[in-house]
């Protein structure tokens, strides 16, 4: 069963017990959320936030981020896949994952690095766990195994109404359609309730943010929530080591 909320959302919560201990100076930062959401927009504007603040944000995606797992992607989001079986699906994003998390994340944090990651393991969750059916507890141990129990400091959730956001998706020139944008409202909705049940499980690290609102209302909230633990690292590292 994943931890609760009590091992995420501090400093010391970044492993559940369960992998290796990792000394990480930097911040890792996941931003969730149903098709359509708003998340690469406001990924940017986070990171532009930073970037003034005086850091070097590392942005990445999931699944992706290298080039193992955006193979990885390109197979999973292929529109032809539409026979995919749902474990199947599952143990290629956790596959993809293991790689990421290896090879960019992990050493982006050790150098002191802020991470601002499009989708993580709570992805997995929702989608495979919840809408997929597979379970989320099932779902949770193949990540588990994958990450070796690594979790983000702080997971930002984009709350919307799935209706809104694949209206949004459809109205968006440019953006490409993939395999999970085909499927129907009834899944979309499925994934939202995913999110929310993560949400439960990890109170002290998901955040969930009304992302009906207007674009930069929900950018305030979330560098706020950003801006508070960048507080806590530089209190804990007052010279930077």
């Amino acid at each position: 069963m994943p931890p609760d909320g009590r091992k995420g959302g501090s400093r010391a919560g970044r492993m559940t017990g369960e992998g290796a201990d990792i000394v990480r100076r930097g911040l890792f930062v996941t931003i969730e959320g149903v098709e359509g959401a708003g998340k690469t927009t406001l990924i940017a504007r986070l990171a532009e936030r930073l970037r003034r603040s005086g850091h070097e944000p590392v942005v990445t995606r999931e699944p992706g981020g290298v080039p193992v797992a955006e193979a990885i992607r390109s197979l999973l989001l292929d529109r032809a896949q539409t026979g995919m079986d749902p474990r199947t699906e599952a143990l290629l994003y956790a596959a993809a994952r293991s790689q990421h998390l290896a090879e960019k994340v992990l050493p982006a944090l050790e150098r002191g690095s802020v991470v601002l990651c499009d989708r993580f393991v709570d992805s997995s969750l929702a989608y495979q766990g919840h809408a997929r059916g597979l379970g989320i507890d099932e779902v949770w141990q193949i990540n588990r195994f994958a990450t070796g129990g690594c979790l983000p400091d702080l997971t930002l959730c984009l709350d919307l109404d799935p209706e809104i956001g694949l209206a949004r998706i459809r109205k968006e020139a440019g953006r490409e359609v993939n395999r999970l944008d085909l499927e129907d409202l009834a899944f979309h909705r499925k994934v939202r309730e995913g999110f929310r049940l993560a949400a439960g499980r990890f109170p002290g690290r998901i955040f969930m943010l009304d992302a009906s609102r207007p674009p930069l209302a929900v950018e305030e909230e979330a560098w706020n929530h950003i801006a508070r633990l960048l507080a806590q690292v530089q209190a804990a590292n007052p010279r930077g080591g």
